[in-house]
């Protein structure tokens, strides 16, 4: 009895959990949404720059979500030098490590931008990946609030860039120095020992329009359950601290004059607090001389940011939109980015302050919001398809298809198996508007056939049978071949 020959092993054809595979049509939304923002940017001044996936883990620090386990939180190897490397999971970090690195020659301020992919070994869920697209813009060496007035400009101009109406959206900008005041007052020390506290108390608010309230109030004192089980330990904050970062986080206005004056009756005598205040009057003088509202960017004492590094004012975009999912209850799209200021990130490598602030957004959760408001995220451009009739002329084909270029219609000769039916069926798969066709006869006549394929699916609803689809023949013309580009160029309107 022989044996059966063992099948050779076959990989089953998966994508890892948390990471997502893109098809064209997503690639070019997100690059066009990209460029719109690097428009922005590169208009104020702004350069261009590009950082390593890896950066070695001390170099992250305590920014990592678990200092003292290197590959928690992120995805991490060891070197052959056993040096802890870690994939990014922004891009500001690297960059202040950037700054950091080639300090003396750079010019101050030094203003940059960059996209792309960073990493959060988390996870995975729905609208939740280990994989995203960040989009960012910083002014490293920039103190004082014209810089901090400037981003929240840029983060406005990029909202107007990718076509949102006023009403559309809001940036809404805070002061962790305010919220530093009010914790100092509640018996939280502005100091290393109370950073642990503070950070929890950020994170907390931070999740005020998920949790609510309630669910605020639990973070902010003992700790709170979710709905799986998890538990997530609190602040542990006194009664009277609770109280007074819950009504600190309501203390805003419609008009940011009035929540600054509101504001200056919150933080007292705290040295800090009293700074914010002021920091944030200088930034709406600088709006307000620029023109943008009260409705464009307010003051919102909500807004935090989660992130540990930042030291000063704080934003979000936020977007509004009445959208609606199928059984007619309210969608909140909420925000898409922010930034802030980050005095301590360069610091860091340096031993002396470095001030700075920026702005970033995610590109996936930018695109998926401007869908979902109806936007148009990207103007299709499916390439003209000149079918191969006849093999043995493809030089003629390619020739043709290379004067087409040159002329800035994109085109592609098919170069797949296949008669000229099912030719046709790839021209309507790819979305192709027009088809080209020449054969030998054709190429003697100088003429060339041109299908109008859009066109053709019109008229053939009204066809019923085959035979009068032979003998009207849609959208189908023979044409002069020198003619081929001008008509082309016309049907493509």
């Amino acid at each position: 009895m022989s044996k059966k020959k063992n099948k050779p092993f076959r990989p089953k054809a998966r994508r890892p959990r948390g990471f997502e595979d893109k098809p064209a049509q997503t690639l070019r939304a997100e690059q066009a949404l990209i460029a719109k923002a690097f428009t922005v940017y590169d208009a104020r001044g702004f350069e261009p720059l590009q950082t390593p996936v890896f950066e070695y883990a001390d170099a992250l620090g305590k920014f990592l979500p678990d200092e003292d386990r290197p590959n928690e939180g992120v995805f991490a190897m060891q070197d052959d030098d056993e040096q802890w490397m870690a994939m990014r999971y922004d891009l500001t970090a690297p960059m202040a490590r950037y700054v950091a690195e080639n300090y003396d020659a750079l010019s101050k301020p030094f203003r940059r931008y960059q996209a792309g992919s960073v990493y959060r070994n988390e996870k995975p869920g729905p609208g939740r990946f280990r994989e995203f697209i960040q989009c960012d813009a910083d002014s490293v060496g920039a103190p004082g609030a014209a810089a901090d007035a400037e981003m929240i400009m840029v983060a406005a101009d990029v909202m107007k860039a990718v076509g949102l109406k006023p009403a559309e959206y809001q940036i809404r900008v805070n002061n962790r120095k305010l919220l530093d005041g009010i914790l100092e007052a509640s018996g939280v020390p502005n100091t290393n020992e109370g950073a642990e506290q503070r950070l929890k108390v950020l994170r907390a608010i931070d999740k005020l329009d998920r949790l609510g309230e309630d669910g605020v109030e639990a973070l902010l004192g003992e700790g709170r359950e979710d709905e799986s089980g998890d538990y997530t330990g609190g602040a542990k904050l006194g009664v009277s601290g609770i109280t007074a970062v819950l009504g600190f986080t309501t203390a805003s206005d419609a008009d940011r004059l009035k929540t600054i004056a509101a504001l200056e009756g919150l933080v007292g005598q705290s040295e800090r607090g009293m700074a914010g205040v002021k920091e944030l009057a200088d930034i709406d003088k600088l709006l307000s001389a620029c023109g943008y509202g009260h409705a464009q960017v307010a003051f919102d004492t909500s807004i935090v940011r989660g992130l540990g590094y930042y030291t000063g004012p704080v934003f979000e975009a936020e977007l509004l939109a009445d959208i609606r999912d199928r059984k007619g209850r309210e969608v909140r799209i909420g925000s898409i980015g922010g930034g802030g200021r980050y005095d301590g990130l360069v610091s860091r490598f340096r031993g002396q302050e470095v001030p700075s602030t920026g702005f970033s957004f995610g590109v996936s959760r930018f695109l998926s919001a401007l869908e979902r408001m109806g936007h148009e995220t990207v103007t299709p451009n499916p390439p003209v398809i000149i079918c191969a009739f006849d093999k043995s002329m493809m030089p003629d084909y390619f020739k043709m298809a290379d004067e087409m270029r040159a002329a800035g219609i994109r085109t592609e000769v098919f170069i797949g198996a296949g008669n000229v039916t099912k030719q046709m069926k790839y021209a309507d798969g790819r979305g192709s508007p027009i088809a080209i066709l020449m054969g030998e006869d054709e190429m003697k006549a100088g003429e060339v056939t041109v299908k109008d394929l859009a066109l053709g699916k019109e008229m053939a609803k009204a066809i019923e049978s085959n035979e009068e689809w032979r003998e009207s023949r849609p959208a189908q013309e023979a044409i002069p071949r020198g003619e081929l580009i001008a008509r082309v160029k016309t049907m493509l309107g």
